[in-house]
């Protein structure tokens, strides 16, 4: 049966790519049976809303225990992220069952949606092996599957989860009989009961704002999501004396207890600390008695010693460095030690023009690798305009219009030659002829990142560019796929994110620079300074 309140564009659920339709929960009946099975059915579910009000009591009646929370999860919780159900250590995690049926109906989808919504399943399916889930199931031992490490990563200590299986009485406010109402009745009854610490968690704005109207404690699900104002920018500022800076440029290195307790950075009580650096995190000195006697070093993978950066002396397929930001990120993308790499800017500021640059030198200068892979997510601006016509290529075209303006700059009389001994008759073809020749050669890869699941990408220079669409879990797929002698740079801009269910906080390129900072063969830079045009410069800093 089809639930009035998810029908097909209903605005009452934020689901990410929710088609909005549920079935209804059975309520228990007590009629009489006209038959044995119908009596035996009749006794079980008698049983099991007998078991439940146990459950709950038994919750209520142990709710003095203050540092135990009892957590309500909303379905788009599970969707986000199926391992939610062993991220809140030793506190309790409750399940109302229309959540489960929910995701019953989310299961079918094609999508992360519906990969997300089975692994959900799974995970309360081997719990269930564990113990009775109206009871609650404590998951101490970690629970099998492939997914396993998730509980030991969850903490020290294990709790409990609980599917809610009872149909609790709403306020008048919540009367319609709609999935969010649902929910958030089963956090309104426990806290009416006298539960402590009872917790509504959602990624559903309007759900929150309910359940927060009705006094009840509600979180959004923060556990993927980083701290977008402290993001890691891959640099840091340091007032030396001047002999350190003298003494890094003459015995090109600089070791890092050198520094002392050369303070850098401002704590929250506006005292002056000493910041870590991470492997391969640049570091701008600065004379403390003379403002124009500056270095810029980088710190060698894990080692414990700064080395000079200056730079390429020579221009990168024909692209020089502009700005402090822009020597750093080509001395990352030139590095062959560093493997992955990921460039974080506004409009204008570089990092795709840098990137591709790096890639083609490295693949038709260098010979350092086989071909340059350039993938975007599939992901317009605004109103989308619909189905293209004709094979991939051509719909592709569309896609990675924005990669043809930076190979067609480089390749133009403005770039560089290509350095295969052909140049002459390289001079001869049009810039557009050039291109589709690196391409029809196989040299140069232009790829959506939908069939990107399964493959294996060995020696090859890869860019995915507009990373900040992209989620976290796809984010780990692609770079999974990375073989041995393959470089990957991931390139954005958190500031302008089209996907309507991630932000600065939740996006998987922001995700992957925190959790990726500090390993030696990683490195990120974050650029700052537009470079386009003025135009460009102005409208990115006021706009």
């Amino acid at each position: 049966m089809t639930d009035p309140g998810r029908t097909a564009g209903s605005s009452t659920r934020s689901i990410p790519h929710a088609s909005h339709s549920s079935r209804f929960v059975p309520e228990t009946t007590q009629g009489a049976a006209t038959g044995p099975s119908q009596s035996a059915g009749s006794s079980r579910e008698r049983s099991t809303s007998s078991e439940g009000r146990t459950s709950t009591r038994k919750a209520a009646a142990g709710s003095n225990d203050k540092s135990i929370k009892h957590f309500v999860l909303d379905t788009n919780v599970l969707l986000h992220d199926p391992n939610a159900l062993f991220v809140f250590q030793e506190h309790e995690v409750i399940i109302p069952l229309v959540v489960v049926e929910e995701l019953d109906t989310f299961k079918r989808d094609s999508g992360d949606r519906g990969r997300n919504a089975r692994e959900s399943i799974r995970q309360l399916d081997r719990l269930r092996g564990m113990g009775r889930l109206v009871e609650g199931v404590a998951w101490g031992e970690p629970v099998g599957g492939k997914n396993a490490d998730a509980a030991r990563r969850a903490g020290t200590g294990g709790g409990t989860v609980r599917i809610d299986v009872n149909n609790h009485d709403r306020p008048p406010v919540l009367s319609a009989d709609k999935p969010d109402n649902r929910i958030i009745a089963v956090a309104y009854d426990l806290q009416q009961q006298g539960v402590q610490n009872v917790v509504f968690v959602s990624k559903d704005l309007n759900a929150r704002i309910k359940a927060d109207a009705l006094g009840l404690k509600t979180e959004d699900f923060e556990n993927q999501k980083v701290d977008a104002g402290r993001l890691y920018t891959g640099f840091v500022s340091l007032d030396v004396e001047g002999s350190l800076i003298d003494e890094l440029y003459h015995d090109r290195m600089l070791s890092l207890t050198s520094l002392g307790d050369t303070p850098g950075g401002i704590s929250p009580s506006g005292e002056p600390v000493n910041p870590e650096i991470y492997a391969n995190q640049f570091v701008i000195l600065r004379d403390q008695d003379d403002d124009s006697h500056t270095g810029l070093a980088r710190r060698l993978a894990d080692t414990d010693h700064l080395i000079p950066v200056t730079g390429p002396r020579k221009p990168v397929f024909g692209i020089m460095a502009r700005n402090v930001q822009q020597t750093m990120a080509l001395d990352l993308l030139m590095d062959d030690e560093i493997r992955m790499v990921t460039l974080l800017g506004s409009a204008g500021t570089g990092k795709t023009l840098l990137a591709v640059a790096a890639g083609m030198a490295k693949v038709f200068t260098e010979e350092r690798y086989d071909k340059l892979l350039v993938a975007r997510p599939i992901m317009p601006m605004g109103r989308d305009i619909g189905y293209l016509p004709g094979t991939k290529d051509d719909k592709l075209g569309a896609w990675m219009q924005p990669i043809f303006d930076n190979l067609g700059y480089l390749l133009s009389t403005r770039g560089a030659t290509m350095g295969s001994g052909n140049n002459q008759h390289a001079e001869s073809l049009s810039t557009e002829q050039r291109i589709e020749k690196l391409i029809a050669g196989g040299q140069v890869v232009l790829e959506p990142l939908t069939y990107i699941r399964g493959r294996s990408i060995p020696h090859q220079f890869m860019i995915v560019d507009e990373a900040q669409n992209l989620t976290p879990h796809e984010v780990k797929t692609i770079i999974s796929r990375i073989g041995e002698g393959t470089k990957i740079i991931l390139t954005g801009d958190i500031g302008q994110i089209d996907n309507p269910y991630l932000d600065e906080a939740s996006n998987g390129l922001s995700y992957a620079i925190e959790k990726m900072k500090g390993l030696r063969i990683v490195g990120h830079c974050t650029l700052t300074k537009s470079e386009r045009s003025e135009l460009a410069s102005l409208a990115a800093n006021l706009l």
